[in-house]
């Protein structure tokens, strides 16, 4: 529902916020008071085509905010993919520069107009000169069919939802059929590299984390044989010169014990030099190399390489080859298999579409049945809209099979006797159309196609009790919903349940367009005026108090 509409520079229109309510806001003024560029405003803020016309003389930009408190699963859907924040209302803002650049808003996250127009429809249905009423699309005639059905036919729902599981069971077994037998065209050579990789993977036999203990123990031995030479090099310097290095050490202590002087006055470091040959003894054994086994780091080297040949060729991690040949040998079982499962499948497939078929002729029959109430519900109400020449059809078409069955709607009118039908924005325009398009969506009622109805020209061409049974079809429409009507009539605006006047005041240098809230003897004299014109008469008064009434 339309909470709230604020304008600021748009045409005639400085500053103006409006408060809707629930229900019929009727909204009446003299011809040239600005009717139209209110609702211009509003399809700029639902995301309409701009028009730099718009933008009031002498003002940089124009803008426009329409509030909404009705958020359905599709705009839900819409809020999802363009990350738009949710809240317990819709907040549209539309700027329209004197350069002719515009930009949107949806609750203050910044839109394409394209997003901001699909959000729109889904909250605004308008009637009469503009072109966005749902159903003008026949894409939507099924939709309003069935949820016409399902209010009037018994257990309609229900079988919309079985033949939607039925499809589904068809279509989830006619897939996998397409898969069999698109694996038996390719069997043959496929076959062929799937047994010549399982082969090469059974043989390399690749265990989880294998690769990484290989890599592990081949940096362990190529540093071991480093190190080995490295120990060389330091045993060769301890045996340097043919003598080791603890015999020469040994040898000094020995000559130094020769000294004569008693005691010897060398004894401290003939010690220290017997104690430092047995230092260098044991440091010669201790860093003999150990022997590396060049055979083992070779095998090591080659498994490792074979492994990693392998994750290169089917494009995985060396841990993911286990799986791979799983995968693979999946996949050879399925092609040396497939003829049997092929088999299985079509039987599947045909009892699948069996049943399909079954509830889809069902659902036609249902559909059927609720065109035929629908038509003559609608040539109930279409008399006393002055459209009492006219007639309705559904015809139905056969398209492919769905989710929703087979058919293919589309709703036809002719406005006049010996015309062919049509579909309905081919046969029908202006006010004529509007009516019409009333009198369906009373019919209709509780579709919940879109919560807000606005109608402009329903009342063109049209008086007296035509006029008052437009009326009476517009607040039946507007009871579990909300209408906005601009009219002429004042039979219409005698259902409202707001009354809004616009009118057009001037100070001699700058028009204005003003709408406000009338109640009590304000509105009144509103209708009284609609009724006799500009100057308001006791029968006028007298008339407008009966359609208060």
């Amino acid at each position: 529902m339309l909470i709230n509409l604020n304008i600021s520079n748009i045409v005639l229109i400085d500053k103006l916020n409006l408060e809707f309510g629930s229900g019929l806001n009727i909204l009446t003024g003299e011809t040239g008071a600005g009717k139209s560029i209110l609702l211009d405003a509003l399809s700029l803020a639902l995301g309409a085509r701009s028009d730099v016309g718009l933008v009031r003389h002498g003002a940089g930009a124009a803008s426009v905010t329409a509030e909404f408190d009705m958020i359905n699963e599709a705009i839900n859907n819409i809020f999802d993919e363009f990350g738009i924040e949710r809240d317990n209302h819709i907040i549209l803002r539309r700027t329209l520069g004197a350069d002719g650049k515009s930009r949107a808003w949806v609750n203050d996250t910044p839109v394409s107009i394209k997003v901001l127009k699909n959000i729109g429809d889904e909250l605004v249905e308008l009637h009469g000169q503009f072109a966005n009423h749902a159903l003008l699309n026949q894409a939507t005639h099924r939709t309003a069919l069935d949820e016409f059905a399902c209010k009037n036919i018994q257990d309609f729902n229900q079988l919309l939802e079985n033949v939607r599981n039925a499809y589904n069971e068809y279509h989830d077994a006619n897939t996998r059929l397409s898969a069999v037998q698109d694996l038996l065209n390719r069997a043959v050579t496929e076959q062929e590299y799937l047994e010549h990789n399982v082969r090469e993977l059974r043989a390399l036999n690749v265990r989880p984390g294998e690769e990484e203990e290989l890599a592990s123990r081949r940096a362990d031995m190529i540093n071991a044989e480093k190190n080995a030479a490295i120990l060389t090099d330091a045993a060769n310097a301890i045996g340097a010169g043919g003598n080791t290095l603890d015999a020469q050490i040994f040898a000094v202590a020995h000559i130094l014990e020769r000294i004569k002087t008693d005691p010897n006055p060398y004894s401290e470091q003939i010690d220290a030099l017997y104690n430092a040959a047995d230092l260098v003894a044991n440091v010669a054994a201790a860093i003999a190399p150990d022997d590396i086994d060049t055979a083992t780091v070779d095998s090591i080297e080659e498994r490792l390489f074979a492994i990693r040949a392998a994750a290169r060729k089917h494009h995985v991690a060396a841990d993911e080859l286990p799986n791979k040949l799983i995968e693979m040998e999946s996949a050879l079982n399925a092609i040396n298999n497939s003829d049997a499962e092929l088999k299985k499948l079509k039987t599947v497939v045909a009892a699948a579409k069996q049943k399909y078929d079954a509830l889809a002729t069902k659902l036609t029959d249902a559909r059927h049945v609720a065109a035929d109430e629908l038509r003559a519900r609608l040539l109930r109400e279409l008399p006393d809209l002055k459209l009492g020449s006219a007639d309705f059809m559904v015809e139905f078409a056969i398209t492919a099979p769905g989710a929703n069955g087979v058919d293919d709607i589309t709703f036809m009118i002719k406005t006049n006797p010996g015309m062919p039908f049509a579909p309905l924005h081919k046969s029908a325009s202006g006010g004529e159309l509007a009516r019409l398009m009333l009198a369906m969506r009373v019919v209709l009622s509780g579709s919940n196609i879109a919560h807000t109805f606005v109608f402009d020209e329903v009342d063109t061409g049209i008086s007296g009790a035509t006029a008052s049974a437009v009326g009476d079809r517009l607040n039946r429409l507007a009871h579990d919903s909300q209408a906005l009507v601009i009219t002429h009539s004042a039979q219409v605006a005698g259902f409202a349940d707001k009354h809004f006047k616009i009118e057009k005041t001037t100070d001699g240098e700058t028009t204005t367009t003003r709408v406000y809230e009338i109640i009590g003897d304000e509105r009144l004299n509103e209708i009284a005026r609609i009724i006799s014109g500009a100057e308001i008469t006791p029968e006028s008064l007298a008339t407008a108090k009966t359609l208060l009434k």
